[in-house]
């Protein structure tokens, strides 16, 4: 298989993910949020505030914002940054859609009840685990749902300010907007909605988190074997990861021996550990969680560098030359 058909089918299977990921949300949503009234935050939250308060459809509102954001982010972005990010829109539109049309109504035009009368908090909970985790299925896949994603890239390219941050007070506004809305009730009706709402953020972003980081958990092994040689050639062609060969030296024996050193993902453990014992069962092995692990075949080291401080190594480095 050639580099470039490598690259269509990531791409292909990106997009597959992006849209199973985004069914998981619109399921979630129309099924366990809407029916409630409960709030959330995104472009979402805030076209679901707007219908909940004034009858306009979601998904009319959705695309009108999205569409507004996506003109001023194209100049900003580019279009190749943002090709996924379309994708995304759009399909998560025509689901609202379809989702809408498909579920069974309520007297008032939700969608029915389906965790039944007063199930707020508990409908609350299985629909934010499920949100959490297809927006971590779509940004494991290099995609977004566009929205405040769009806000806080655009924001990022030209302040130093975190994505997390724009995000999280782009959210605040949005679920405090239900203050000023008179048609879910008195201030304590109000006060509740939005209480509820900080939850749902909370929750979410808790299980987002939780699942991309735990697809990205690194783990290192140091191996101990006489067969070193067999199993750092076997880890390197067979499961294509490089090795680190240490010098180690035995005190109570006071032999030299090499150790292996091998970072690798969490899920690729039980092959590591099979190829092990296959070449030495006698192998001592240890295996020990990591923080993180950036470079090659890991995570990118998303870190600003301030402009200051590139000025000053060239400028170090001309003197030095």
């Amino acid at each position: 298989m050639t580099i470039k058909d490598k690259w269509i089918l990531n791409e292909v299977k990106d997009y597959m993910f992006i849209a199973l990921g985004l069914f998981v949300y619109t399921i979630a949503f129309t099924v366990f949020l809407m029916p409630y009234q409960i709030v959330a935050g995104g472009v979402t939250g805030l076209s679901a505030i707007i219908y909940y308060a004034t009858g306009f459809h979601l998904e009319n509102t959705y695309i009108i914002i999205n569409g507004m954001l996506l003109i001023v982010a194209l100049k900003i972005l580019g279009v190749k940054f943002l090709m996924k990010t379309i994708f995304a829109i759009f399909t998560l539109y025509f689901m609202l859609i379809i989702a809408q049309d498909l579920i069974p109504k309520q007297p008032n035009g939700l969608p029915i009840k389906l965790m039944g009368e007063g199930q707020d908090f508990m409908s609350m909970i299985i629909g934010c685990v499920m949100t959490g985790v297809a927006l971590a299925m779509v940004f494991l896949n290099n995609g977004s749902t566009g929205g405040t994603d769009i806000i806080a890239a655009s924001v990022n390219k030209y302040h130093n300010i975190s994505l997390g941050t724009v995000l999280i007070a782009v959210d605040f506004c949005i679920i405090g907007s239900c203050m000023f809305f008179p048609q879910f009730g008195n201030y304590f009706e109000r006060a509740h909605k939005v209480m509820f709402g900080f939850c749902v953020m909370a929750m979410e972003n808790f299980v987002l988190d939780y699942v991309m980081n735990a697809r990205r958990q690194s783990v290192q092994f140091m191996i101990f074997s006489r067969k070193w040689q067999e199993i750092a050639n076997a880890i390197g062609t067979k499961m294509d990861h490089g090795v680190t060969i240490l010098d180690g030296h035995g005190w109570y024996t006071g032999q030299k021996m090499k150790v292996l050193c091998i970072l690798a993902r969490k899920n690729e453990s039980i092959n590591m550990f099979r190829l092990i014992k296959m070449i030495d069962p006698n192998a001592f092995v240890s295996q020990s969680s990591v923080i993180g692990v950036y470079g090659e075949g890991f995570d990118e080291m998303k870190v600003k560098v301030p402009k200051e401080m590139r000025n000053k190594e060239v400028r170090n480095k001309e003197v030095r030359v």
